[in-house]
């Protein structure tokens, strides 16, 4: 069991006033936007349907009644439900795998080969956990075989997220976890629904694809039909709101969307002296009848620039 501070403090943790910080490192994480991603969603919505849930920062930060968290990824859905199900017991596990024997490169890789064999849900989530702490550079990434592959992280003390573990469960009672594809997912959305996608991102270079996260990756097929069905939705009543990196081919995806782009600070790269400032994009697609006078009260953030 846990002091009874946690429960009051993890909405707070970051010093980021009250937004929910993920408890998994991850490429891409939106924490740090949150604010611009809420100033572009309506304040109001049936449903919050993510497609590609990542480390969740969007979920945890938003309040809507409703929540369908998707993901091609079943090691992180199965974490998701596994947290939500047990919740302190499954953290209480987890600890044990935060402690100074398994912070050596042997014990890494040992145990890294067993969750690459497997196959106890609730064993494979708490090795999850263990894996995104101690592995390099907070990345999730796969070979060709489905195989977790992230080196070790060489941390002194990788910290165990118990607090905010706490929180993701808490924030999880309104929300249900699926193993399923982007077109799945955007299929059951309805008039009402509010969708919001950060799939991985059209690479900037061709030696910068990090997209892997899952094994199948992500083609520019996908990212096209991605595009397509955002259009669909939209004229069916949906709003839909995703974020990619600034390009050209990105726009020409997004066609038809209102665009906010901005720069971003990178915090994932293999080479630490390329972690600089990229230039990234919101496109929405505002659903009939449930955008305008429905659009959170934010506002537009200083900086960014708005077209389309």
């Amino acid at each position: 069991m846990f002091p009874e501070q946690y429960s009051r403090t993890y909405l707070i943790l970051g010093g980021k006033g009250s937004l929910v910080k993920p408890f998994l490192k991850w490429a891409g994480n939106k924490y740090r936007l949150i604010d611009r991603i809420k100033s572009m969603l309506p304040a109001r919505g049936f449903r919050l349907i993510e497609p590609f849930a990542g480390s969740a920062a969007v979920f945890l930060n938003t309040n809507y009644d409703h929540n369908l968290i998707c993901d091609t990824n079943a090691d992180l859905i199965g974490l998701y439900r596994t947290l939500k199900d047990e919740g302190s017991a499954f953290i209480e596990y987890s600890s044990l795998l935060f402690c100074e024997g398994s912070n050596t490169p042997e014990a890494y890789y040992e145990l890294r080969a067993e969750f690459n064999s497997c196959r106890d849900t609730r064993r494979k989530s708490a090795l999850f956990v263990y894996l995104n702490r101690h592995g390099y550079n907070g990345l999730c990434r796969y070979n060709l075989k489905g195989e977790y592959n992230v080196p070790f992280g060489s941390y002194k003390k990788p910290y165990f997220p118990r607090a905010e573990m706490l929180g993701f469960k808490q924030c999880a009672e309104k929300a249900v976890f699926h193993v399923a594809d982007f077109r799945d997912t955007m299929a059951r959305a309805n008039a009402g629904d509010v969708v919001y996608c950060d799939p991985p991102y059209v690479p900037l270079t061709a030696t910068a694809n990090f997209t892997a996260y899952s094994s199948g990756g992500f083609t520019p097929k996908d990212q096209l039909e991605l595009g397509i069905l955002a259009r669909q939705l939209s004229a069916r009543g949906v709003t839909v709101l995703l974020s990619n990196h600034d390009t050209e081919f990105v726009s020409q995806v997004y066609e038809g969307a209102e665009f906010v782009r901005f720069p971003v600070q990178r915090f994932i790269s293999c080479d630490g002296e390329n972690r600089g400032k990229a230039l990234e994009v919101l496109a929405l697609y505002g659903g009939a009848g449930n955008a305008g006078e429905q659009r959170s009260s934010f506002g537009m953030v200083p900086g960014a620039l708005r077209t389309g």
